[in-house]
Order: C-alpha cells, then structure tokens, then sequence
C-alpha cells in the first residue's frame, strides 16, 4: 500500500504506453474531475461485439506534424462540461499512465484540444491518493529535451495512402487554407494549393482540361475545395466548373457559390424556401429613396453594397437623412444596394452555424466591437461558442441546402419575431469558430469529402462500423 504521495507541479510530462505515447506534457488541474487527452479522427466501431473507439493524437503542443494512431476499447459515453462551460458528449477510455516511476491505470475523455494550451489534462480524479500538487512549480519530475522528444517521435511525414485534394484559392497561407492542407495530410491524402489565378481551362467536348503554371496538366485530383474570394467569383466559378466537368468532386459546386454571391437572388431563394430575413428593400433610380426607406420601417436602416463581403459595403444609417444621402451616394456610382431594417434588439451580435452535409457541427456568438454595429471578427469583435435552438439549427440547415452548399456559414440574428437568416457564406472562414469551439473543423470538412469518395482510411481491421 502506498503511504506517501508524489509532489507534481502545474504542468509535467507524463507517457501513456499503451498508447505508443512516449512523452506529452499536461496540465494539472485539480478543479477537473476527468483527465482529458487530445484527440481528433474519433470513429467508433465494433470489434468482436465490444464498442471500441479509434483516434489520433498530436502529442506535441503546436506540432501536427507528429500523429500517434491509437484503438481502445469504450469504458464510457459520459456528459463534460467543457471550460467555456458548454456540455458535450464525450467518448471515455481507460489507458496506463506513467508519471515518473508510478504507473497505474486512468480514464480518459476525448476531446479536440487543438486551442489549449496543453495536449492533455490531468484531473483529480487520476491523482487521488497518489499525488500532491504545488502550483508554483513546474515540470518536477524532469523535463524534455528537444533531442528526447526527437528520439520519441522523430519528424515523420504522414503515410501518403490517400485522395488527391486541392484547394482551390487565392492566399496560400490564410488559416482558412493552411488548416484544410494539415488536416487533409493529417490523414494521408496528398494535398495541393491551387491559386486560382495561375489556373487555365481547355473547353473541349472530348478532354476537357485544366493547366496549371508551367503547362502542368491538373488531370489525377480526385476532389478540389473551392474557397473563392468574392472578388474573383466570375472566374473561380468557371473553373470549378471545368473541374466538374472532368467528374471531380468540387465542394462547394460553381452553381452553389454563385447563388450564394448574388445577395439579393439568395435572400428571394430564402424567403421561396420560407426561410424569414430582416425586410429587404431593392431599387435602382435615386427618386424611390424616400419610399425604399419607408418600405424597411424608417430609419435607422442598414445599407448593403450588393458586392460586399466581411463587413465591408455595409452602413448604418441613423436618421432619414443620413439613409436618404448614403443610398443616393451609392446610386450616383451604379452601384447596387440592398436598404434592410436594422434590428436593434440583436445588440450587436449574430450567430454564426457551420454546417457541412446537411448538419450543424458548431455554432459561435459574435458580438460587435466597442462603437460597431456589426458582430465582425475581423474588425475587432469577439466570439463564444453558444448553444443555439432547434429552430435556428433547422433554418441554418434550410438555407445552406436553399443554395445548395454541402459546405457553408450561415449568419443569423435572433429578433423579437425569432431568428432571421442575414446571409450564407460559400467560403466561410475557420478561425474564429475552431478558436472559440475547439473544434476540428477542418477535418471534418475533409471526412466529408472521404464519405461523398467513399474512401476509408485504414484502421486496425474494425469488423462492424457502429
């Protein structure tokens, strides 16, 4: 029996054997009752009539490279709240773990924890009886030298075992673009960036084709992830197109992402589909001003350039005669606009639901900076996971499939008469929500391109998928 207890500090390295994990450093946490590791990939299926879960790790903190692959048998399903506070469903396994010269046995929750700030989570329960804790030291029982964790793990590239996926974009290291590339090689598929404008066509009836600088013939991709700036929609669009045309798989489609760029075409789709928006007014000559703002409610009212994206093109008018000079000052440059009733109840901010195939796989709450009406991240403002209704999940879900994206963000506000649909995005950015979620997006915009190719990665021979 054991009489006295080990002194940790707030952080140590501890391994996890059975899991081929030789070193990964986690934070102690007294205030959490179950340890929690890393975890993305998650699959159940079943092996020899018992549950069992496979997954893989990233053992090093801001390391993908580095992917251990590990199969447990389920030892629970069990509701955790998570520290933004959100209950979550989360696989449970048991697994040996070695801190110092202790070893003994632990339960484990699953969880994404690409945006902490440690791989893994020791909790109280996994210290009871064995540990005492000062929080004001740190890693006593020995650090890791770079040449020890190169020794663990080495610097592999992931086994090339999979698709062919490009992504078909203008800025190479934007986040949006740079997480779809690591998840896709995180799970063995070949992964390209192809910057839309280094791409050319041949239109042919017979061998339709696409070229790539340099005269590189871009004929064995097996599937392309169109993320298209709205600047450059026209001739993304075409060659998306081309890429259907020689039977690859494109998410999103040419013909979703234009209907989702043409704003006013999107919002007369929604209200068709009896999806309800903030009332919307259209108009081209400046002598239907005053009546434009009076179909809305009056002011204070928003103003949209059609070809706005992120913020930019959108006003808010307070009076009449501010609404009156900013709609004339758009119209004296051609320019095309929407006049929309600003609801004031929504403070500020918006939902913002990601749904891929038909789904909601998360939602976040932006909240506009100090002095904006406009929940936009990329101007200041902020974003927390929230938990949304039943009724706005089905009009997310409703509008991207209006468009029919398998791939989209959807933008709402909650009002006095309930949520209105603001606007679905085609390309919608991933930072914000996998930050404020903890979410593996990225990869699960990848599964779903494995599911739609009907391709399985390799996994330990499970005999039935559950």
């Amino acid at each position: 029996m054991q009489t006295s207890k080990t002194l940790i500090g707030s952080e140590e390295w501890c391994a996890l054997p059975e899991l081929g994990i030789h070193a990964v450093k986690a934070r102690v946490d007294s205030g959490a009752k179950t340890s929690s590791i890393h975890a993305f990939n998650i699959q159940p299926f079943r092996r020899n009539g018992v549950n069992w879960v496979s997954f893989e790790i990233h053992p090093l903190q801001n390391n993908r490279r580095i992917v251990i692959r590990c199969e447990r048998p389920v030892a629970d399903k069990r509701r955790v709240k998570s520290s933004s506070g959100i209950s979550e469903t989360r696989y449970v396994v048991r697994s040996p773990i070695r801190l110092g010269s202790e070893l003994w046995e632990v339960e484990l929750t699953l969880a994404n924890r690409d945006s902490m700030g440690f791989r893994m989570l020791l909790g109280r329960e996994a210290m009871n009886g064995r540990l005492v804790v000062d929080p004001s030291l740190s890693c006593t029982l020995g650090d890791k030298t770079a040449d020890e964790l190169k020794e663990f793990y080495g610097a592999p590239e992931p086994q090339k075992h999979g698709l062919k996926i490009a992504v078909l974009a203008s800025n190479e290291n934007l986040y949006s673009n740079q997480r779809l590339l690591e998840a896709g090689r995180e799970r063995g598929h070949e992964m390209v960036f192809l910057d839309i404008k280094q791409c050319y066509i041949k239109l042919d009836a017979l061998e339709p084709e696409v070229h790539y600088r340099g005269g590189r013939l871009l004929n064995d991709i097996d599937a392309v992830l169109t993320r298209i700036r709205p600047s450059i929609t026209y001739y993304g669009t075409a060659l998306t197109r081309q890429f259907e045309s020689m039977g690859v798989l494109t998410a999103n489609s040419s013909t979703a992402i234009n209907q989702s760029r043409d704003k006013l075409f999107s919002l007369q789709l929604m209200l068709k589909n009896g999806i309800n928006i903030p009332t919307t007014g259209f108009a081209n000559s400046p002598m239907d001003t005053e009546d434009l703002i009076e179909m809305v409610g009056g002011a204070p009212l928003i103003v949209k350039l059609l070809e706005g994206t992120q913020g930019k093109g959108v006003v808010l008018a307070e009076t009449k005669k501010a609404a009156e000079s900013v709609i004339n000052a758009f119209k004296s440059l051609r320019a095309n606009l929407l006049v929309q009733k600003f609801i004031k109840e929504a403070d500020g901010k918006d939902l913002r639901i990601f749904v891929i195939d038909g789904k909601v796989v998360a939602s976040i709450e932006r909240t506009a900076a100090p002095g904006e009406f406009r929940a936009n991240l990329h101007m200041g403002g902020t974003a927390q996971i929230v938990k949304i209704t039943a009724t706005e999940k089905e009009l997310a879900i409703k509008a991207a499939k209006a468009l029919g994206l398998q791939v989209a963000g959807v933008d709402i506000i909650r009002s006095k008469s309930g949520p209105l649909l603001l606007e679905v995005n085609s390309s919608p950015g991933l930072e914000g929500i996998e930050t404020a979620t903890g979410k593996d997006i990225a990869g699960m915009v990848i599964s779903s391109i494995e599911k739609k190719l009907r391709w399985k990665r390799p996994v330990g021979a499970p005999t039935e998928e559950s």
